[in-house]
């Protein structure tokens, strides 16, 4: 049976975190969506197991972020443990102004259910599960997708553009031709996933452990579960390593036993590190791990495709609604390309530390790692240096000044409204695009039909377009970054940025601001 559809607005391949982020972000614009998933259920392996603020702060923007949080763990200790168990080096994450915990624990099946309850609340949004993309065809204005069903029937639909988020081994990028270069590392690790029944001591804790004959990660995570994962040594069988025995058999070298937790599954999956050589192919975008791959050392796979669809999503509506060239579409793999890579050599570097077998080495990294937990300033700028980066664009969306300010993602403190109440920065702004004055502003003729708003110092009134710095941080920011003035993008990005008095660099060209916001 074939059936004839209309024409969407954007096609969602996946239904992962990536992609069911995206229908979200896409659906609150009004664009009419077409989500195309493979399986009929949420995936019941919690794959991802930890996200941080920048996340949160994008959720934030779909009106969920309480919601996940009621799930999560926020900021537990963090410990890297010798072969004895004794902690070498520790960490508090560096908080990077998000205005969310820099690190939150997850279930991911419990997760996905709220983005997808997310998601159904938009009409405009129509979700096709048990259907796959095997065949993808281009013309000038649109891709048309053809979609085969669990029960055989065929259905064709076209789309202006497609965001593909079908994972590593992604149709969509094979139907492009797009290599995805890297390497697989030779260790595979035996993942196991429990429900916890009787607490015991530390379990509250992340502890990467470091012992040469056998490293280990040992996770709490929420609503009652643990997860540790083990790598598989040379010439063990893997089919006997997932059963019970086995199971057991490594749990029981951290004294845990069928009174602590029951066994819900166990797999066996390899490390990667991978980067699709580009992340568009015409009207279709790679996003998540149909793009990237990296190692889970520091918890930034879910959290790369989350950010790559918040950076994507908003570009591909401002086209769409004609606020935008097309061209800036390109303005993608530019600014989050640079990003990941950075954030997978760290992801390896830690990895490093986690899996070192040499034990003539682990007698020299152990001492050091706790003689440089003794000095602050090492110990943070070690864990600054090992975590997520600042979020920065040095190219792509953004004015070519040399102001310090630009490219940089804006921080989000609380602030009063104009109203009096007391919200977090991007509950104000919304999403779009918006001057903010650190004083009565210069005026800015090139960005005409752009909403601006005046920031003033914690303790003023609430006013109209104005914002109140209750918590001192935005007028802080903008001094340290030598700015009077910026223009900031709908994703929270600062576009351009001015000294007091000094006109603005002009908007994108072509730029056309909707005033229907």
């Amino acid at each position: 049976m074939t059936d004839e559809d209309g024409c969407y607005d954007v096609a969602v391949i996946g239904y992962g975190p990536t992609g069911v982020t995206a229908a979200n972000l896409l659906g609150a614009t009004g664009l009419r969506v077409a989500v195309v998933e493979r399986d009929a259920e949420i995936f019941s392996r919690a794959r991802a197991i930890s996200t941080d603020e920048e996340v949160l702060r994008i959720w934030q923007r779909i009106g969920l972020a309480e919601r996940l949080k009621r799930d999560m763990l926020a900021d537990l200790p963090l410990e890297f443990v010798d072969a004895d168990g004794r902690p070498f080096l520790g960490a508090r994450l560096p908080d990077r102004g998000n205005g969310h915990p820099p690190q939150m624990f997850i279930y991911q099946p419990a997760l996905e259910r709220v983005l997808r309850d997310g998601a159904a609340r938009y009409p405009n949004v129509e979700l096709l599960l048990e259907h796959e993309c095997l065949r993808l065809r281009q013309d000038g204005d649109h891709v048309e997708l053809t979609l085969f069903g669990s029960d055989d029937s065929v259905r064709r639909l076209r789309a202006s553009y497609v965001i593909a988020a079908d994972g590593g081994s992604s149709l969509t990028r094979a139907q492009l031709n797009i290599g995805y270069e890297g390497r697989t590392y030779e260790d595979r690790w035996i993942v196991i996933d429990t429900e916890m029944l009787k607490p015991w001591p530390g379990h509250d804790r992340l502890r990467f452990r470091c012992d040469p004959t056998r490293p280990a990660v040992d996770c709490p995570t929420p609503l009652g579960h643990h997860r540790w994962e083990f790598p598989v040594l040379p010439g063990e069988d893997e089919a006997r390593l997932v059963s019970e025995e086995a199971i057991w058999a490594l749990l029981a070298r951290y004294g845990i036993t069928s009174e602590n937790v029951k066994i819900l599954r166990a797999t066996v999956y390899s490390h990667h590190v991978r980067f699709a050589e580009r992340w568009r192919g015409g009207r279709v975008f790679l996003a998540g791990d149909a793009a990237h791959a990296m190692p889970p050392w520091i918890g930034q796979g879910m959290a790369a495709g989350v950010r790559d669809v918040a950076n994507l999503s908003w570009k591909l509506a401002a086209v769409l609604h004609g606020e935008l060239p097309e061209s800036i579409l390109d303005s993608y793999e530019a600014e989050r390309k640079p990003h990941v890579k950075e954030v997978t050599r760290r992801a390896v570097a830690v990895g490093r530390i986690i899996t070192e077998r040499r034990a003539a080495l682990t007698r020299v990294r152990d001492p050091l790692g706790r003689a440089l937990m003794r000095v602050g300033p090492l110990r943070r700028i070690g864990q600054d240096a090992a975590w997520v980066p600042v979020a920065r664009y040095a190219s792509g969306l953004r004015a070519s000044s040399g102001a310090p300010a630009t490219g940089r993602l804006l921080p989000q403190p609380f602030v009063t409204d104009a109203t009096g109440a007391r919200v977090r920065l991007d509950d104000v702004l919304g999403p779009r695009w918006t001057l903010l004055h650190a004083v009565a502003g210069t005026p800015q003729p090139g960005w005409r039909g752009v909403p601006s708003l005046t920031v003033t110092p914690a303790g003023s009134p609430p006013a109209p377009d104005t914002v109140v710095d209750a918590e001192g941080v935005l007028q802080a920011w903008m001094t340290r970054h030598r700015a009077a003035t910026l223009a900031v993008r709908p994703d929270g990005f600062v576009y351009a940025a001015a000294r007091s008095g000094a006109p603005l660099a002009p908007p994108p060209s072509g730029f056309a601001p909707r005033t229907d916001h």
